[in-house]
């Protein structure tokens, strides 16, 4: 089996410096996707993919690679189904793991989300991204790796 990949849905992550820290621990590769250009450190082990912009390129790029043993950090609850059914794990930059068994009623919640929206009812975003979330990130991540290494989800 090889190593283990982590992939980043990069445009609106705020934990890109955490998964550097954990990679760079670990000694694994990290892809870096988003639809324009965004700093990253000058290292061999951080690549980083500018893809076109458009809906969901970024995430199509993504779900296209990632398989067994990958890891995908995202807040896209579509992406994170793709890459479970690949076989990858998804975190969220909470630290929240999607899950075969919880990605059902996440896309569920996500679709009533829409269509309230979509009849113009006001409905609330995520709560605020704080130290507590960065901190259950760098938790889940660092067990993710550690699943992903042992072969197991």
């Amino acid at each position: 089996m090889s190593a283990p990949r982590i992939f980043i849905d990069a445009d609106a992550c705020p934990v890109k410096a955490e998964v550097y820290r954990v990679a760079e621990r670990y000694g694994l590769t990290v892809l870096v996707v988003s639809n324009s250009w965004i700093q990253t450190p000058r290292t061999a082990w951080i690549e980083q993919v500018v893809v076109d912009a458009g809906p969901d390129v970024a995430d199509d790029w993504i779900a296209e690679r990632a398989g067994p043993g990958d890891i995908v950090v995202t807040a896209d609850i579509p992406l994170a189904d793709r890459c479970l059914k690949a076989g990858a794990q998804a975190l969220k930059s909470n630290g929240q793991a999607f899950t075969p068994d919880s990605i059902g009623s996440a896309l569920a919640g996500r679709m009533v989300g829409e269509h309230l929206r979509s009849m113009g009812v006001a409905t609330s975003g995520p709560p605020p991204f704080g130290p507590k979330d960065r901190s259950a990130f760098l938790q889940a991540l660092d067990q993710a790796v550690v699943r992903a290494r042992r072969g197991t989800r």
